[in-house]
């Protein structure tokens, strides 16, 4: 699947623009939001088994470290599990005909763009006044 992936990412950042978000596009997205959300369930249940299966630790090294790895997978168990809601609501917006569109703006987000990160909401744009207007606000 990842070549036959490839050559499709190939094929479609080729597209005229009139083709924007067509059948073909809207297929191959979902298809890549469904394989990034069975990919994100993997990584959550791999990690929770580790953490659930600790090594026997003698050596307070060893448990030092079993710590460290804890810590790690509890990191991403956090950060998959957040990505999860964003792979189901970009699948939403799919099926609502929403997909690839700012939701703010409703310029295009742009294919290479959605390639890189296809649960993005916002155009490149908006998405840099948002940041900017975080790290304000965190300032």
């Amino acid at each position: 699947m990842f070549v036959s992936l490839m050559l499709t990412k190939q094929k479609i950042l080729k597209a005229p623009k009139k083709n924007y978000m067509n059948k073909e596009q809207l297929s191959f997205f979902k298809s890549l939001l469904e394989d990034l959300k069975q990919e994100t369930l993997t990584h959550i249940r791999d990690a929770k088994e580790r953490l659930s299966n600790p090594p026997a630790c003698s050596d307070e090294v060893d448990r030092a470290q079993h710590e460290i790895d804890s810590m790690l997978f509890l990191r991403i168990v956090e950060r998959e599990s957040k990505l999860l809601p964003k792979i189901d609501k970009a699948i939403m917006r799919i099926k609502a005909g929403d997909y690839g569109y700012c939701v703010e703006t409703g310029d295009p987000i742009g294919l290479p763009r959605l390639i890189s990160r296809p649960t993005a909401e916002f155009c490149a744009e908006i998405k840099s006044i948002n940041e900017e207007k975080e790290k304000h606000f965190i300032d």
